[in-house]
């Protein structure tokens, strides 16, 4: 059986392991935010979060932001390819509800499995 959890080794905590996503990333975005992807070497998928001061002002949102991705990734880790996702958020995102964020992310995940498969598909 799969286990849900988000330990160390699903984050990207090194300021490197970032800027290797930054470089030639797969994007899926929306207004509020955007998801970008990029193949690792690890045998599971990562995350990455940005959340600014400059869309969110105050702590508590950009924590509530941070904790519904998290709960995102780690619900969908095991239909992920093997990629360092970095999360992205955009000005507007602090009027999402709760259900709209899952929902948005939902589709944003679906967007970077298909994109993983035709890669592998057509290896141009």
């Amino acid at each position: 059986m799969n286990k849900l959890t988000f330990s160390r080794e699903l984050r990207l905590l090194a300021p490197v392991q970032f800027k290797a996503v930054f470089e030639q990333p797969n994007r899926a975005s929306t207004p509020q935010l955007t998801l970008l992807a990029r193949q690792n070497n690890a045998e599971n998928a990562r995350l990455g979060l940005t959340v600014a001061k400059k869309h969110l002002k105050r702590a508590h949102d950009r924590n509530r932001i941070k904790r519904i991705v998290r709960e995102s990734f780690r619900l969908k880790q095991h239909d992920l390819p093997n990629y360092d996702f970095v999360f992205v958020a955009k000005g507007g995102i602090g009027k999402l509800s709760n259900a709209e964020l899952f929902e948005t992310l939902e589709k944003l995940w679906q967007r970077h499995i298909r994109l993983a498969q035709q890669a592998r598909k057509d290896p141009a």
